[in-house]
């Protein structure tokens, strides 16, 4: 594929490859300025929900589709946010988070598809309802990886996907390095064919 646009770009007469670099960004970056930011709890923030809330903080993910690259920004004041797995969760046990924020202003990234799920770490929180199941979607850019394995036997367990926490992220979220590539011998065919050339 380098071979094939490097004899594209030298067969291109005289300009500036800046015009393909500036048509790649416009072809390339829709998907990644798609992500978003969620704001846990709303105005109120992450909190232990009183008694007039209506709305748990899982009704309010409902409403919601989370992807990749997409963050979500929890403030809240005397408290934690435990990024725990689905035993845990469903326990109300954080004993053994697997990420612990107590800064008051925890940003996080959902850097995979799948579920995460979070819990305050105060004793007495979660259980009052102050925890959270998110589920990242596959976004609809993107192929999807294929239909998803067989649950294996121990119940109704979610599947909880490969990893937790911040990883390394995708160069492009939502692009693979095939579409990038591709796209880019698209844009130098298309410049050498209104005659826009390279100075390499």
């Amino acid at each position: 594929m380098a071979s094939f646009i490097a004899t594209k770009i030298h067969s291109c007469s005289s300009s500036s490859i800046g015009v393909a670099l500036l048509v790649l960004s416009l072809v390339v970056a829709p998907a990644s300025l798609s992500a978003l930011e969620f704001r846990v709890g709303g105005e109120r923030g992450w909190h232990k929900p009183y008694g007039d809330e209506i709305e748990t903080y899982n009704q309010w993910a409902t409403h919601s589709r989370f992807h990749i690259g997409d963050t979500l920004y929890f403030k809240y004041m005397n408290d934690s946010v435990l990024v725990v797995d689905y035993d845990h969760y469903k326990r109300c046990n954080a004993s053994e988070p697997i990420l612990n924020f107590t800064n008051g202003n925890t940003t996080f990234r959902l850097d995979r598809y799948g579920f995460f799920y979070f819990i305050s770490g105060k004793p007495g929180h979660c259980k009052a309802g102050q925890m959270l199941d998110i589920r990242v979607m596959v976004h609809p850019m993107v192929e999807s990886p294929g239909p998803a394995p067989a649950p294996q036997s121990g119940g109704d367990k979610p599947d909880s996907g490969s990893s937790y926490g911040p990883s390394q992220p995708p160069s492009l979220p939502g692009v693979s390095g095939g579409v990038v590539s591709h796209g880019l011998s698209v844009v130098v065919s298309l410049c050498c064919v209104l005659g826009v050339s390279f100075s390499v």
